[in-house]
């Protein structure tokens, strides 16, 4: 086997700035897979039934989940693929991060700041919250904003309940959420009495930045989000299922769990009680050019994700027998959606069904310079769309 910086600078020279990134599966022990993420179904429990099923596909991913003891020591951290060998996206920008990311991002961050994920389950989550940088420091982590987008390819059914609860209401006050903690192990503690549902729509984003609680719903989604796997759950009754206190107090220093107060502190209190929270939060697409222009020269692309200042994403469709130069200002990672074609030196397409532990060829990443220099895209079919989901770390 070739030695790590063998395997990346032949990835990064024969791949021109783009490489190859194999699936990144992680189960959930508290979710019920939604089996849209073209997974076999064979292989939804690969991890072992004790570990849950597989509801989630990390991309670009340098942060290890953290699921409990059993999580395994790769579980969630993309791997840079090439002529058969494989090194982690992690230890290759630790390695080349100059070249990969640029001297900008390398300098400010120390590394790839963000990831992106698709979140796959059957029912709705429970009302939870993650923390801002100041609670998630306080146990060693980085506060966790995300944000969602619902690709249409993705949600051939919506699972059981297409809606997600943002916030609470404007009404609503300490007291009332410190009795729904108390009342963990007692009954149903009902906080989502003090919260409000919305309906989801394809094609449509929110942006949910780390201290507002939300429950997300049961349609796929593509989350950028924040390097960070921190979060505290806040209903202790889900869709008839107990969640176990430990999920509340996970990410709480041991002196403060069961320190009401400090649990009702993290909680972004003027953000989870804006009377105006569907205007801030919520996305509709935007053209990055007009669409005319764009329709012309064979493709579309969208700003999807565009509302927070740590990551943002974009959607682009290249129509069919069609090849386009798209530039963009930065690094990113990318996943195929829909169709086939050619990405720079790569070959592209959107699998129909993918074996654990196979390799794919839908995820990429983009380095910096091939970015700005523009990359070469080609739709090779004669009557599919190819559709693509860019995730980009922050701006500044």
């Amino acid at each position: 086997m070739a030695n790590k910086e063998t395997i990346i600078k032949n990835a990064l020279e024969q791949g021109q700035g783009i490489f190859r990134l194999a699936p990144a599966w992680v189960p959930r022990s508290f979710c019920v897979p939604g089996k849209r993420l073209k997974l076999h179904p064979d292989d939804y429990y690969a991890f072992g039934a004790n570990r849950g099923g597989i509801d989630e596909r990390w991309l670009a991913s340098t942060t290890k989940a953290d699921n409990g003891p059993n999580t395994t020591a790769d579980e969630g951290l993309s791997y840079l693929v090439f002529g058969g060998e494989k090194v982690l996206l992690k230890d290759a920008i630790e390695l080349f991060g100059n070249d990969i990311l640029g001297k900008a991002m390398m300098y400010k961050y120390g590394g790839w700041p963000m990831f992106s994920k698709f979140f796959d389950n059957q029912e709705p989550l429970p009302l939870h919250i993650h923390h801002n940088d100041t609670y998630a420091a306080k146990v060693g982590q980085q506060g966790k904003p995300e944000a969602y987008y619902f690709p249409p390819q993705l949600n051939s059914h919506g699972g059981y309940f297409p809606y997600t609860f943002f916030g609470l209401n404007p009404e609503v006050s300490r007291d009332d959420i410190r009795k729904c903690l108390l009342d963990w192990t007692t009954a149903d503690n009902g906080i989502l009495y003090h919260s409000k549902a919305y309906k989801l729509k394809l094609g449509t984003g929110w942006n949910v930045p780390a201290g507002i609680l939300h429950a997300p719903g049961s349609l796929l989604t593509y989350e950028p989000q924040r390097a960070s796997d921190v979060f505290g759950m806040y209903q202790n009754i889900a869709w008839d299922r107990y969640l176990p206190r430990n999920l509340l107090v996970k990410d709480v220093p041991g002196e403060h769990k069961d320190d009401v107060e400090y649990l009702l502190d993290i909680i972004d209190w003027d953000l989870n009680l804006d009377p105006d929270f569907h205007a801030q939060r919520f996305m509709a697409p935007k053209p990055v050019r007009a669409v005319e222009e764009m329709r012309a020269e064979g493709y579309q692309e969208k700003h999807i994700i565009y509302k927070a200042k740590e990551f943002s994403a974009k959607e682009l469709t290249v129509f069919p027998g069609c090849t386009v130069n798209i530039k963009d200002d930065g690094p990113y990672g990318l996943i195929v959606t829909q169709g086939s074609g050619t990405f720079g030196a790569h070959a592209i397409e959107s699998p129909a069904l993918i074996r654990f532990g196979e390799m794919t060829q839908d995820e990429l990443f983009v380095c910096s310079s091939a970015a700005e220099n523009g990359v070469t895209i080609t739709n090779t079919s004669a009557s599919d769309n190819l559709v693509m989901l860019k995730h980009f770390g922050p701006k500044d």
